[in-house]
């Protein structure tokens, strides 16, 4: 079996979506299938990073200074793409036509069921990744591992024989994860606010891990605490944050392109995190958040998580009240332990297995 994917990471959508989709093909090559990657060549776009992880990498050019069409049909997120779906559809069928594919997956806010069914004669199936419920799809299986999203939002959105799978028990996690819960649980049985992990994506274009480290500075913490920072080699303000972190009161380390994230998350008490993909491996390993939100998509799964108990969401506009707040309720209450208690039941870490299955089943 051949499965390809059509997935892009930049520094404007960051590296979420190609994370999420490397781990469901890693999964999959367990299982014997060949799995390859469609990516545009975005600033920021991650070839290499997939091609050491073992997998072919069709790199489509990059198109600068192109006029985008404006109709007002297109999916919200279509500048994303960094051309018209049409080109897109064409180049990305030049490359995979040969390769007689059982399934095409895309993970794309830009893509929608016209692109879709433009790739149709490329492949037998096709599966989509989404989180926003906001566009048409041609496919044959739909992943939404949004917390609390229902199949029937998407009823109107998908062929009516489309298997249409959400919620974040199918949250695409490494093996690490899994492999990490117990001993991260077990950390967790007398929790001490000791080791903060800072996490805003790969990439964090607004430098928003620099506003935390500024609001940090004005919070009472123990004085043997200590911080880790992690970023992507791409993020635009990764200096200035290594810069930052060297002012700070507490030992504070900033860690580039780290590969052993669940255990950095395991060995913390506290992380201070965005809404996005990430969020589903604190959640498997019980580490209590205090919760960013940094795009409107994320908006969604950002409620759902508070509404869970499982994060507490900061304002960036009140980013200094809002943590010494959180701080002081953590000093004098349970809530690094209901935290952990609530986020370990929302995810176990075996949704990449789940979806692996469902892949079977379909085909």
């Amino acid at each position: 079996m051949k499965i390809a994917f059509r997935v892009d990471a930049s520094r404007e959508m960051g590296s979420g979506h190609l994370m999420r989709c490397l781990t469901l093909a890693t999964a999959l090559r367990e299982m014997g299938v060949e799995c390859c990657f469609v990516c545009r060549e975005h600033l920021g776009h991650m070839a290499e990073f997939v091609r050491q992880r073992g997998f072919e990498v069709f790199l489509l050019p990059r198109n600068q200074d192109v006029e985008l069409s404006r109709a007002d049909d297109l999916p919200a997120h279509a500048p994303w793409l960094g051309c018209d779906w049409q080109v897109d559809a064409q180049q990305t069928r030049q490359q995979i036509q040969s390769l007689q594919l059982e399934w095409l997956v895309i993970d794309h806010y830009a893509l929608d069921a016209r692109w879709e069914s433009e790739l149709r004669q490329c492949c037998k199936q096709i599966m989509v990744i989404d989180d926003l419920a906001d566009r048409q799809h041609d496919c044959d299986l739909l992943l939404d591992q949004t917390l609390g999203r229902l199949a029937v939002e998407y009823a109107n959105l998908v062929p009516s024989d489309c298997k249409t799978v959400t919620g974040s028990e199918y949250a695409l996690l490494r093996p690490e994860f899994t492999q990490w819960r117990e001993v991260s649980l077990q950390r967790r049985e007398a929790p001490e606010l000791r080791h903060i992990l800072i996490s805003l994506g790969g990439v964090d274009q607004d430098n928003v891990t620099g506003q935390v480290l500024a609001a940090l500075k004005t919070v009472s913490l123990v004085e043997e605490c200590q911080i880790t920072v992690v970023m992507g080699a791409q993020a635009p303000h990764l200096s200035a944050v290594q810069a930052a972190a060297a002012q700070m009161p507490w030992l504070t380390q900033v860690r580039v392109n780290i590969s052993t994230m669940a255990e950095a998350m395991a060995q913390s008490d506290l992380a201070i995190g965005a809404a996005g993909s990430t969020s589903w491996e604190r959640c498997c390993l019980g580490l209590p958040t205090l919760l960013l939100v940094l795009a409107e998509n994320q908006k969604v799964s950002a409620q759902a998580q508070q509404q869970a108990g499982s994060v507490l969401m900061l304002c960036r506009e009140s980013l200094p009240d809002d943590l010494r707040e959180a701080m002081q309720r953590m000093a004098v209450t349970d809530l690094l332990a209901d935290l952990s208690v609530n986020a370990r039941k929302l995810c176990d870490g075996l949704g990449a297995r789940r979806v692996v299955s469902c892949l079977s089943a379909v085909a």
